[in-house]
């Protein structure tokens, strides 16, 4: 989520504008065929690919649904720089789409990314502190409405009975394990953005209970504490891989049980 002043502008490249034109589908019917080709060329394993699958989406889902809510508190920029669109032109940013979350894959097996920000501007919404924590928690709460959402399917395809005769991850049937990827993935995705560390999600209730003389400073660490966050990300990649461990056996107990 990336916030303006009230004269913020972003500019798109007419190139940019014109692969946005391609139909979402489009976009992700070439995404999932270059996964199966990584996967059928042994260049990727089918787990990383499947978790790969997951994530790219599940990125884009958290950040439109900081848009939709912006919108429903007043601020209409995101729907007007088209930012509320499941294509994946609009959202995605090569680093921290694709190249962060498979390399954190790879390397603690715990999915971590980013999209490109959505554009917002509290100063067009009714209550702008208070709605600013509406907006900054819609990502993560859409992320804990996947792993729901996952688990009642879950129930519903009855994979406790199935999973029975199921001895490992690799022998598991696709569906079965692209449905426990995204259950995983957004439960991580979710938990890591709750974070109070800027500009992840839940440093907004830093930011909501600051008093506002200190907000001015507080803004100019915000626009470069990326550099904080990634540093928590490799420095502490142990302990991330260890609540990692922890979080994967509390969602196989749950979805397999």
């Amino acid at each position: 989520m990336e916030r303006q002043g009230e004269n913020g502008i972003v500019r798109t490249s007419r190139s940019s504008r014109m692969l946005g034109e391609i139909p979402a589908s489009v976009w992700f019917v070439l995404l999932y065929l270059g996964l199966v080709v990584l996967v059928a060329t042994h260049t990727m394993s089918r787990t990383t690919a499947i978790l790969l699958g997951v994530l790219i989406p599940s990125i884009i889902l958290h950040e439109i649904s900081h848009g939709f809510v912006a919108n429903l508190c007043g601020d209409d920029t995101a729907k007007r720089m088209g930012r509320l669109t499941l294509n994946p032109i609009a959202h995605v940013d090569p680093v921290g789409t694709i190249i962060l979350p498979a390399i954190m894959i790879l390397t603690t097996g715990a999915g971590f990314g980013f999209a490109k920000p959505v554009p917002i501007d509290l100063s067009k919404t009714r209550n702008p502190r208070n709605h600013s924590v509406l907006i900054s928690l819609a990502g993560p709460t859409m992320n804990f409405f996947l792993v729901g959402l996952t688990y009642g399917i879950s129930r519903i395809a009855d994979v406790p009975s199935k999973a029975l005769s199921i001895s490992s991850f690799a022998t598991m049937p696709l569906w079965m394990l692209t449905l426990y990827a995204v259950g995983m993935m957004n439960l991580w995705l979710g938990l890591f953005n709750l974070l109070p560390i800027p500009p992840l999600d839940g440093s907004v209730l830093i930011e909501r209970f600051l008093p506002a003389r200190h907000l001015p400073t507080y803004f100019k660490f915000r626009s470069v504490s990326i550099i904080a966050v990634f540093m928590v990300v490799f420095l502490f990649r142990g302990p991330m891989n260890a609540v990692a461990v922890h979080l994967e056996h509390w969602w196989s107990v749950l979805f397999f049980t």
